[in-house]
């Protein structure tokens, strides 16, 4: 591939490997360094922050990285495009001024703002939430650079945006190149989440060189063909597996909506050029919606919960008294109580964490005081006076706030969706004239009847199939995929909503949504309302559903014996 530019990335959220800013920097050529430090339940945290402290509300660790590699990206040539400002883009715009001024380094400094619409929330139908932050495209990003910027700090643009933005700069795209901008975006997407693209929570993990992961590059062409690569030398692997695990994280349908573009999942082929070099081609894009999706954090409440330890015999018969005599015991009954038996114990153990169970309360309420020290220390009380062997796994505790998320949508039109560039001039960004009512994605619950495979053997689905899962709101997806045509047609087949609910029992009576990715030999499910109101507010055992795909793998049933691994 040729006239291409390289875009790297070097953080998938707030909290990875601190120094990858400076590895990646050093580590061969980059024209551009992205990082994505924003998630869901992110927005909450820096809401909180900026509660308590209206100048706070960015990821601060972004700030730490650039005192030692601001100088470093300056002097290589390398443009920086994060969305660590959070809920603050200015603030950490002014920060990064003062840290150029103070390292001696000309870094001109822009930021793109305008998503945050919690101040407007009430009046735009939004309700009261502490965070309201529509999802911007890209396209402020590129006024930044094509105006000089050295870094392009954000608030809430969508992830892919970053790679967007970056690239529709470098080859002057237009709000028409659809096709192009669709291919950028699931570059985007592809290297958003660092180093899950180079083998980081892949399924055959064991297939691949572990150990130090290097984060993915992007080498973007004109047309949005990329090819998805990494440092030579550093761990982890580039393969046609890890970008497809990597292309099924959190999706929907096969529309993959952004503001600029609509981006067609199921036009995508994905292709093994080299060693730890994918090519990604073919994606067509479609018209953008005409609204921008704005992640809405309410504060809920105070939430409080014990966890105690049941060992031996009678495991049920005990959970059932403490349950009997905790709710008694209770001062005050909260709002909202919920019990969780987690059965991991065997019986015959060896060790006496082998013959234990966790008995897990959770209570919920907007009083502190009906979930609070009283509620945790009635638990104590009992500690002489209920089932034999009684532990709790930690003293008790006041209890801490939660929140919950809901998607809001606005009509793009009302968003000042805005760039104030490295001379101070701030500019308004139009949104696309491209945009049109959105072409919902229809489920398809199965592939017509089983044909006959010949004889099978009874195994794990995940001998043969991968799995990538994720949270979407209170929702959840598992993607699936398999590496020949053969296989995609038995699991196309075989994996129907109805048999996924019979493998996951938990879901059994949620609503499931199946969708069809033939090209890249994949299938995703969408799972509403599995995980509650969202994961700062749901106490599953896995309250993001990063395992549910392994789960899935996990299960037994009747692969054919042609597929022997």
């Amino acid at each position: 591939m040729t006239n291409a530019v390289r875009i790297g990335n070097a953080s998938g959220f707030y909290g990875d490997r601190l120094t990858a800013v400076h590895e990646m920097l050093e580590g061969g050529h980059l024209d551009y360094l992205t990082g994505d430090y924003l998630a869901e339940l992110t927005m909450l945290i820096l809401g909180r922050d900026r509660l308590k402290d209206p100048s706070r509300g960015y990821a601060k660790t972004f700030l730490r990285q650039m005192e030692t590699s601001l100088g470093l990206a300056v002097d290589k040539g390398v443009k920086i495009v994060v969305n660590a400002g959070g809920l603050n883009p200015h603030g950490l715009a002014v920060a990064l001024r003062e840290l150029s001024e103070k390292l001696s380094v000309d870094a001109q400094i822009a930021f793109v703002n305008g998503d945050d619409l919690q101040p407007r929330a009430a009046e735009l139908g939004l309700g009261t939430p502490i965070t309201a932050n529509a999802y911007l495209g890209g396209f402020g990003i590129k006024s930044a650079l094509d105006r000089g910027a050295d870094v392009v700090v954000t608030g809430r643009v969508t992830d892919a945006s970053l790679t967007v933005g970056a690239a529709a700069s470098a080859f002057g795209w237009g709000y028409k190149d659809l096709d192009a901008i669709a291919g950028a975006i699931v570059a985007g997407h592809i290297i958003e989440c660092g180093t899950q693209a180079t083998g980081g929570n892949f399924s055959f993990f064991k297939e691949i060189p572990m150990g130090r992961l290097g984060f993915p590059i992007a080498e973007v062409a004109a047309d949005g063909s990329s090819v998805i690569t990494k440092h030579e030398g550093t761990g982890g692997a580039v393969t046609v597996g890890t970008v497809t695990a990597q292309l099924l994280y959190e999706i929907q349908g096969p529309r993959y909506y952004n503001p600029d573009a609509t981006a067609l999942l199921d036009t995508i082929e994905v292709t093994q050029e080299g060693p730890d070099r994918v090519g990604v081609s073919g994606i067509r894009g479609e018209a953008p919606p005409s609204e921008l999706k704005v992640s809405l954090n309410h504060l809920a409440g105070i939430r409080n919960q014990i966890d105690v330890v049941l060992t031996g015999l009678d495991i049920e018969d005990k959970a059932a008294l403490f349950q009997e005599q905790f709710e008694a015991a209770l001062p005050t009954s909260p709002a909202e109580l919920t019990w969780e038996l987690s059965r991991l114990d065997r019986p015959d153990a060896d060790t006496e964490e082998q013959a234990s169970a966790l008995l897990r309360c959770v209570a919920r309420d907007t009083d502190p005081n009906a979930v609070g020290r009283a509620f945790s220390a009635t638990a104590v009380e009992l500690a002489l006076a209920s089932y034999p062997g009684f532990t709790l796994t930690a003293p008790p505790g006041n209890g801490a706030p939660y929140g919950v998320f809901v998607p809001g949508y606005v009509d793009a039109g009302v968003v000042e969706h805005r760039v104030t560039q490295p001379d101070g001039v701030s500019v308004l960004i139009e949104p696309s004239p491209m945009r049109t009512e959105p072409t919902r994605d229809v489920s398809v619950p199965d592939s017509g009847p089983i044909g006959d495979w010949g004889p099978t053997r009874r195994a794990p689905i995940g001998e043969i199939v991968g799995a990538r899962s994720g949270d979407k709101g209170g929702s959840a997806n598992i993607g699936v995929w398999v590496r020949s045509d053969d296989e995609f047609a038995w699991l196309d087949q075989t994996l129907t909503v109805d048999r996924i609910k019979e493998l996951l029992p938990e879901i059994a009576a949620l609503t499931v949504h199946r969708y069809r990715l033939p090209k890249i030999r994949a299938l995703n499910f969408v799972i509403e309302g599995v995980l509650g109101r969202g994961v700062a507010e749901n106490v599953r055992f896995d309250p993001q559903a990063k395992g549910l795909g392994e789960w899935l793998r996990s299960r037994v049933v009747d692969v054919p014996e042609r597929f022997g691994r």
